[in-house]
């Protein structure tokens, strides 16, 4: 019997990542998918744990095999995809499967998924709020920054083809309202 499937999605910087995180740490049966993905770690991120890190190489075999639920290339030589093998591990424990992935990749596990699948959008309160959490990491250059505003701005407009949008203004209320969609749906 395979789980249901919950899909986070949101511009960089929404705060789609706290917000799973929170629903796991709540919910016994969610379960998180890790991605696959072929950039290198970042400081402090564990293979396995945080991603899957492949070779641009090793990605693209897998896609040539179908190992891959859904993937795309993010940006040129870029790749981020979710491995069969992750949700059929996670189906098998009698969980369900919660994505962190960006707009694209949530729309296509939508898709893919018509009848056992929620998928929200996380929605930043502006852009501005959204220049300032991404100016608060310190992981980006102004030209990466600036890049993924200009991505942002064009992921919002998918919004609305979502199940579901959380505008992340206060993270308690964006919990609580997490919290509820994920309750209706698990039921």
């Amino acid at each position: 019997m395979d789980g249901k499937l919950l899909i986070f999605s949101a511009p960089s910087g929404a705060g789609k990542t706290t917000i799973v995180k929170h629903l796991i740490s709540v919910f016994p049966s969610l379960e998180f998918s890790i991605s696959a993905c072929s950039r290198k770690p970042r400081n402090g991120e564990v293979n396995g744990v945080d991603y899957y890190f492949l070779t641009p190489e090793d990605f693209r075999q897998r896609i040539e095999n179908n190992e891959f639920v859904e993937w795309e290339e993010v940006y040129p030589g870029l790749y981020y995809g979710t491995l069969w093998s992750e949700v059929r591990k996670i189906w098998d424990k009698g969980h369900h499967v919660v994505f962190d992935v960006d707009v694209k990749g949530g729309l296509n596990l939508k898709k893919k998924f018509p009848n056992n699948s929620l998928a929200v959008f996380v929605m930043p309160p502006s852009i501005d709020d959204l220049k300032q959490r991404l100016l608060k990491r310190g992981t980006e250059s102004e030209e990466s920054i600036g890049t993924r505003i200009g991505k942002a701005e064009h992921e919002m407009t998918f919004a609305k083809q979502f199940d579901k949008i959380i505008v992340n203004n206060q993270v308690e209320t964006a919990f609580a309202e997490a919290e509820k969609v994920v309750t209706d749906f698990i039921k």
